[in-house]
């Protein structure tokens, strides 16, 4: 009995030295991802995400293991392994969402989704969750909110992913109104500036788009620019688009209206 009971603290103690190494050892196997062409190796973030990953299923396997080891010293081995079948059928069914979480976040270690430090808008069951992911394990997602909140969200109820930080462009969008007389002579001036401007804006991607007649009030037409700019860099550019506009049009000789 004695030595039973010394393996089984043993084996717990080893549990508890792996799941403390648990990061270290879930940086080793992230390390293999180097060894791709550097084309192919994931990002900064992509690598801290599969270590919390990595280190989440460290822990639960070796605590795991433990169990079974410890089991094993006091069940005969066939016997053990129809006991863990029966077990695992049964706890299955009982904590579905436990296993549907384990199994979900066991699937983002080969889909590269999301990582750490992205801004991500999820749909989880009924509710919408948005903000920037601050930590992934095997069994849930923690998202920052822009307004502070720490939100847990289980893997398995994660349904969509609206990933903003994988976007290729931003959109800026800028309205101005303009007399029916003077309505020809902005267009042109304005498309004819969508062009020049990718030379003078380095944020604007491609020429900037122009509809007319978003809103109509009395003698006045609503002009709205579309633009494409560099990921994260709209609200600058809007900026400067707005100066390059105003500068332009008005030294024409065409009045901006309210």
């Amino acid at each position: 009995m004695a030595t039973a009971t010394l393996l089984i603290a043993l084996y717990f103690l080893l549990a508890l030295l792996i799941a403390a190494l648990s990061q270290q050892l879930a940086r080793v196997v992230a390390w293999v991802t180097y060894l791709a062409p550097r084309h192919r190796r994931p990002s900064h973030e992509r690598r801290e995400t599969l270590q919390g990953l990595l280190a989440s299923g460290i822990k639960f396997a070796a605590f795991m293991a433990a169990i079974v080891a410890t089991l094993a010293l006091f069940i005969r081995s066939d016997t053990l392994i129809w006991m863990i079948g029966l077990f695992s059928a049964a706890f299955g069914l009982g904590a579905r969402a436990f296993v549907n979480d384990l199994l979900a976040g066991g699937s983002f270690i080969f889909r590269n989704t999301f990582a750490i430090g992205e801004k991500v808008e999820m749909v989880a069951g009924m509710d919408r969750i948005q903000g920037v992911i601050e930590r992934v394990n095997v069994l849930d997602t923690l998202v920052r909110a822009p307004t502070g909140e720490l939100f847990t969200v289980p893997n398995g109820e994660v349904r969509v992913i609206r990933n903003f930080s994988r976007a290729s462009f931003s959109t800026v969008k800028l309205a101005f109104m303009v007399a029916h007389s003077d309505l020809a002579r902005a267009l042109a001036l304005v498309e004819a500036l969508g062009v020049e401007a990718v030379t003078l804006l380095p944020d604007l991607i491609e020429p900037w788009q122009v509809i007319a007649g978003g809103e109509m009030l009395g003698n006045k037409t609503q002009l709205t620019v579309i633009a494409k700019a560099t990921f994260a860099h709209a609200a600058s550019l809007k900026l400067q688009i707005a100066t390059l506009l105003q500068g332009r049009v008005q030294g024409a000789g065409i009045e901006l209206t309210d």
